[in-house]
């Protein structure tokens, strides 16, 4: 499977999931305690966590497919600061799976309530680090071309920034 188109559809689910986690997180936490929803409504939290790291995992091993390629254009260093913060990304976000998963498995209600808003802050640590990921992701295509990588046909550089394809009418 080609990673230039792979790579870049993965990694948009675990992001997405970083940014709607505090949220989710949240409210579920504040209904459990307040009493409007039952404690087991939490395994939405669960499954949403643990479908964020699944994913995470996948996007790191699609990005590692893509890098022997990609660093034929950009800096090795750049590649691995990206790496760098996907990996903390995603090991924290399972780090915060486990006081998650503590949370819906612990029996005594205060304590399981306790962790599932240690586990709510976790996840605004996780989209901050899923915030950096992206933005050392978005750099290596935007500023430094990485997808260039990927263009045949123009011996692997990208068309220039603005210019304009072909006219095909006869006018």
């Amino acid at each position: 499977m080609d990673s230039l188109f792979f790579h870049p559809k993965v990694v948009h689910i675990p992001i997405a999931l970083a940014v709607l986690m505090p949220l989710i997180a949240g409210g579920l936490t504040l209904a459990w305690w307040r009493g409007w929803l039952p404690r087991r409504t939490w395994v939405i939290a669960a499954a949403l966590q643990a479908l964020l790291v699944g994913s995470g995992f996948f996007a790191m091993r699609m990005g590692e497919e893509s890098e022997e390629r990609v660093e034929k254009v950009v800096s090795e260093r750049l590649i691995h600061e990206h790496e760098e913060a996907a990996e903390t990304f995603v090991w924290t976000a399972a780090g915060v799976l486990v006081l998650v998963l503590l949370a819906a498995a612990i029996p005594r209600e205060r304590a399981a309530l306790g962790l599932a808003a240690a586990a709510t802050l976790g996840t605004v640590v996780v989209l901050v680090l899923g915030a950096r990921t992206g933005e050392a992701g978005g750099a290596l295509v935007y500023e430094h071309g990485a997808a260039s990588a990927y263009v045949t046909g123009s011996g692997g550089a990208a068309p220039p920034v603005g210019a304009e394809e072909p006219d095909d009418d006869d006018d």
